[in-house]
């Protein structure tokens, strides 16, 4: 069975294209949402989704999230006794989504399109595919997150020449993308993007402001009390989509503060927030060579475009109202799956074909002669531009600096800087050059392709002597090699992570242990009940434990309505 998943920085969400169209599976608490949260407890059982997600109130120092942010990086994360690479975690959560849809179907999951933001690097979709290594299935196919959320719409039943802008916030990353329907073809124009702008980051808005009104500083604040405030805000955020004003009670110790915000106040600590969305916006559109009035929909899409200022940025930038009529949280998944159902050759799906574009440029480093004969180094000579069509080949000529020269060292960039320290560098060749011979009489000629699959081929050549150089950059700095795949997998595969059958009461069990932080008066109460339960699942009395889990479940929805 091949799967749909967006793999996201807050929530995931898997599912497939079947006779009633793209479907999604529920995890075991019955929500189609799985947290992006890993947490480890104390017996070095692996938690993943809601109940991690509310361990990182109750066990900050245990739990991850956000890790999306860190793909393609060597960045490791202490959960427990052993460590975790991006690309680990995200593997735990796409092993849950993955026991999610074969109990939904009954069927074994081999492989699965996956989404990914529109500008993540070349390390970063690397990264994601060796996450889908890792969890056990082939990754033969990311789809952008954009291009993902415009299948979700039916572009691809749309008349031709039909153009949509496609603004994509989610929980860490901001995407625009431009795309057109052509004779079958979903055709992308540009994308351009923010790898490290999303709801989070208006979330440490509202946390800053909170902390700068009382005078306090984050390390003021232990893990749980950070923890337990920023739950608490994300609440703020989300009621102030439809309140003009929201009030905070939070405890701090023995201190009760009493906190209120506005909308206004909010449009105002968020504003430097809402102008870097401009900046990928108009670069996308002029990258496109699209005017505002020759596009026929805006589509919103991702948890964090839900705020009304959102809205409002689109509206007054392109004098029109966007859509968002499918659930913004589930665009994206509906996509995928729609694109899993084109891979799988689906009878039921009109051949489309899907391009891309390569989000960054990449070039090579030069020197120039100044004025004054001094040689400036560091220069960046783009050979590919961003948002060039893929499959795409350049090419172009360069000569030594000097004559005798014996080599010339080629290095490869990606990036948009006009100076390679700037820059992410991608490798290098180095090319013997004949020392007898002038610098006029020694050009290289070099050629960059780079493919669907987000591989960098780089050939040189000597002109003179026609010898060729040839590198092949699969692998990025600080990315996983195939043996230190295969070690990882093995790890993996020891770990000890908690059946799917028993999430729904450690779920519970979590969500307790969280309103225990949050509720210093009622923690007698919350300890009788956490023990009364764990002693119930001890009796292996399904029957006992299904009552026992309702009557438990309301009294904690009891106590969280008193927040």
């Amino acid at each position: 069975m091949i799967v749909g998943i967006d793999l996201g920085t807050t929530h995931s969400l898997i599912g497939r294209f079947d006779e009633s169209g793209s479907r999604l599976f529920p995890n075991a608490l019955g929500d189609v949402l799985t947290p992006s949260v890993v947490s480890v407890d104390d017996d070095g059982h692996v938690i993943i989704g809601q109940a991690a997600r509310d361990r990182m109130v109750s066990h900050p120092e245990a739990s991850v999230a956000s890790f999306k942010r860190w793909m393609g990086t060597a960045r490791e994360t202490k959960l427990g006794k052993r460590s975790f690479r991006p690309e680990e975690l995200s593997a735990l959560i796409l092993r849950s989504l993955i026991a999610d849809a074969e109990a939904a179907t009954g069927e074994k999951v081999t492989e699965a399109v996956i989404s990914v933001p529109a500008y993540f690097s070349d390390a970063q979709r690397k990264a994601t595919r060796a996450a889908g290594e890792l969890a056990g299935i082939r990754v033969e196919r990311l789809i952008n997150e954009p291009t993902a959320a415009a299948l979700a719409y039916g572009i691809q039943e749309q008349r031709d020449g039909a153009r949509f802008l496609v603004f994509d916030l989610g929980g860490g990353t901001f995407d625009v993308t431009v795309l057109e329907l052509f004779d079958g073809v979903v055709e992308v124009h540009a994308s351009a993007g923010d790898n490290f702008l999303g709801g989070e980051d208006f979330l440490d808005a509202l946390e800053a402001a909170f902390l700068a009104d009382h005078k306090l500083g984050s390390h003021d604040l232990s893990a749980q009390q950070l923890g337990q405030l920023r739950r608490r805000l994300e609440l703020v955020k989300r009621e102030l989509s439809q309140q003009t004003e929201v009030r905070l009670n939070f405890a701090l110790g023995e201190r009760q503060i009493d906190w209120s915000i506005t909308q206004d106040r909010f449009n105002q600590i968020v504003d430097p927030l809402l102008q870097r969305m401009r900046t990928p916006l108009e670069r996308a559109m002029r990258d496109a060579r699209v005017q505002p009035e020759q596009l026929d929909e805006i589509v919103l899409v991702g948890g964090a475009s839900r705020m009304p200022l959102v809205s409002r940025l689109i509206a007054r930038m392109f004098g029109r109202l966007p859509m968002r009529h499918i659930h913004p949280d589930q665009t994206i998944a509906l996509g995928a799956c729609v694109a899993a159902g084109m891979k799988s050759r689906d009878e039921r799906l009109e051949e489309v074909i899907l391009t891309d574009v390569c989000p960054y440029t990449l070039g090579t480093e030069i020197g120039q002669m100044d004025d004054h004969g001094r040689v400036q180094t560091g220069i960046y000579s783009p050979v590919i531009h961003r948002n060039s069509v893929v499959p795409v080949s350049r090419e172009d000529t360069f000569w030594p600096m000097r004559d005798g020269q014996r080599a010339l060292n080629l290095k490869v960039y990606q990036g948009e800087s006009p100076m390679v320290v700037n820059n992410i560098k991608l490798g290098e060749l180095e090319i013997k050059l004949d020392p007898k011979r002038p610098r006029t009489e020694s050009a290289v000629k070099l050629r960059f392709t780079y493919d669907i699959n987000g591989v960098l081929q780089v050939e040189a050549q000597v002109l003179a002597t026609g010898e060729k150089y040839e590198l092949i950059l699969e692998q990025n700095p600080g990315l996983l090699s195939q043996e230190e795949i295969r070690t990882r997998l093995a790890r993996l595969d020891e770990l000890k992570i908690h059946p799917r059958d028993k999430q729904e009461n450690l779920a519970l069990i979590a969500r307790a242990e969280r309103l225990y932080e949050e509720h210093i008066q009622a923690r007698a109460q919350l300890q009788e009940w956490i023990a009364r339960f764990r002693s119930i699942l001890e009796s292996q009395d399904d029957m006992s434990i299904r009552e026992h889990h309702r009557e438990f479940g309301r009294a904690l929805d009891a106590l969280e309505q008193m927040r």
